[in-house]
């Protein structure tokens, strides 16, 4: 679940609000323990991720800039590499696990 919380400060063009809102449902689900609160529990739910996106814009607002400027299309890039990394990883492994022929 907490794979799709991005890092959303530092980009261009700047970090959006249903960015910021969808890393702050993410963050609920995750400390809840829910994917979907029930009735009884919506409102409160809805308040959680309402604070934490405002937070999270409160921070994303107040931070200093070190280092290179963010783009969604490098993030998207890297985030590929490491994907192909481990896929490689487990080829290997599963190719030193594998039960020799014979």
């Amino acid at each position: 679940m907490c794979r799709n919380i991005r890092v959303l400060h530092n980009f261009k063009p700047p970090t959006t609000e249903e960015e910021i809102r969808a890393a702050a449902l993410q963050f609920v689900r995750k400390v809840s323990g829910l994917n979907k609160p029930s009735q009884l529990d919506n409102e409160v739910f809805e308040h959680a991720i309402d604070e934490v996106a405002h937070a999270t814009e409160h921070l994303l607002g107040h931070l200093h800039a070190h280092g290179k400027v963010r783009t969604r299309e490098g993030e998207k890039l890297k985030g590929q590499e490491r994907w192909k990394a481990r896929e490689a990883a487990l080829a290997r492994r599963s190719a030193k696990a594998a039960p020799a022929p014979g």
